[in-house]
């Protein structure tokens, strides 16, 4: 079965984060201009400036993204208000709408958004990609080797059906994203609290073929987040508690790849 969409919606928290903004718009204009399918498309970019202090929002505009100023300095109501932005001023039915969120330290490839419209389009509901580890910052070699001795565990081939979630790179249908309640307003966590909200049914896709290069920086603007686990592993040689890094699926998921 397929979907048509009709509308995108690119949505980016960001606090504070006037130094990786602009290289994370212009990666993601790029996309656009890669994919022959968002041409079609009405498209919106939406920007959560939470409880900026910096240059962040002056940055998003000058990239033309819209702008939502927010002041919960939580990255789970930030991303939950980029996307509502995004679905009401799109003016498509949300069935037809596809729903991005990455974040304001990452990079996304030329053919992100290409691959994530193409997987839509062929009928998935929400698509879990995966991430890399940027070069810069550098990150010591001994922490990366841990990082990835831990996230990929469990890889046996380039068709991996990985455990993680990270709301860098995810995508999902607009009404089955209003269906689940959407982003929760939460420190941390949101992107896997969607995911295990979820209703019965949903297509879910975990694929490794598309992934997004995030920071390695290891002073995080999250709570918990990716930043924390990293800082974790330069200082104790392992994740802080359950071996779960901050996009894994946990055991309350369940759901591999196909429907839930």
């Amino acid at each position: 079965m397929r979907n048509t969409v009709e509308a995108l919606v690119v949505a980016v928290p960001a606090h504070n984060e006037a130094a990786t903004l602009p290289a994370a718009l212009r990666s993601l204009r790029r996309a656009l201009l890669e994919s022959r399918n968002a041409g079609a498309l009405t498209v919106r970019l939406v920007v959560a400036a939470d409880s900026c202090t910096d240059t962040t929002s002056l940055d998003a505009e000058r990239w033309g993204a819209d702008v939502v100023q927010v002041g919960h300095r939580m990255a789970g109501a930030a991303r939950a208000a980029a996307v509502a932005n995004g679905l009401r001023s799109c003016g498509v039915r949300p069935e037809a709408t596809w729903v991005v969120t990455t974040d304001a330290d990452c990079v996304v490839r030329p053919s992100w958004l290409a691959h994530q419209l193409d997987c839509a389009n062929r009928g998935w509901h929400c698509v879990l990609g995966t991430v890399r580890i940027s070069a810069d910052p550098p990150l010591a070699e001994s922490v990366r080797a841990l990082h990835d001795a831990h996230y990929f565990f469990d890889r046996t081939g380039p068709d991996w059906s990985h455990p993680h979630i990270h709301g860098a790179n995810l995508g999902i249908r607009g009404d089955i994203y209003l269906r689940a309640g959407g982003f929760p307003a939460v420190p941390h966590g949101e992107d896997r609290a969607l995911v295990d909200a979820l209703p019965a049914g949903t297509r879910i896709l975990r694929t490794d073929a598309c992934p997004v290069t995030t920071s390695g920086r290891t002073t995080p603007r999250a709570p918990h987040g990716f930043g924390t686990f990293l800082g974790h592993l330069a200082v104790r040689g392992r994740p802080a508690s359950t071996g779960e890094s901050p996009g894994s699926r946990t055991a309350s998921h369940g759901n591999g790849p196909g429907r839930r």
